[in-house]
């Protein structure tokens, strides 16, 4: 006569624990890699969306900060010589860089080297610059240099403010 083999009907029998522990260890690692893969696949579209929000407030801040400028100028009859104369020098952009002023009409500044310039060299204000150095905090003068490409600038008198590489 066949002896009966012991179920497992209780999980604290020494059969049944191995097996069920192996059974979350597969399963742990299941969990893990679905969980990995997500993160691979959504952790771009964060860093996208994060650099986007980014772009946006240093936009709105640029557009703040020259509405108090273009005030000064009327209130004065003269552009400020720095932020700080404005009461906006201590303002950082979303990176923590400050922005980044030069004012062009009626400074007296010889040559061009300084302002800020198109794909054809050609200076984009004539007023002032006003602009962020963006994600990378390194900026240079013309546009298509690639250091410029994520800055956020100021362009035609205040008529275009968002990214170099997009003017």
């Amino acid at each position: 006569m066949k002896q009966a083999q012991p179920q497992c009907i209780l999980t604290t029998a020494p059969c049944c624990r191995i097996r069920h522990a192996g059974f979350q260890l597969v399963e742990l690692m299941i969990v893990l890699a679905i969980v990995a893969v997500l993160a691979s696949i959504a952790y771009p579209s964060y860093v996208e969306y994060r650099d986007r929000a980014n772009n946006a407030a240093a936009m709105t801040d640029i557009a703040i900060i020259a509405e108090a400028i273009e005030r000064s100028y009327v209130q004065n009859q003269r552009f400020p010589d720095s932020l700080a104369e404005i009461g906006m020098g201590g303002v950082l952009d979303p990176w923590g860089h400050a922005y980044q002023y030069l004012k062009i009409s009626g400074a007296g500044i010889k040559g061009k080297g300084a302002f800020r310039k198109d794909k054809a060299l050609v200076p984009v204000n004539s007023d002032y610059d006003l602009y962020s150095l963006g994600k990378d905090g390194a900026s240079r003068p013309p546009f298509p240099a690639k250091v410029s490409h994520d800055d956020i600038v100021r362009a035609n008198n205040g008529r275009y403010i968002g990214l170099a590489a997009d003017y």
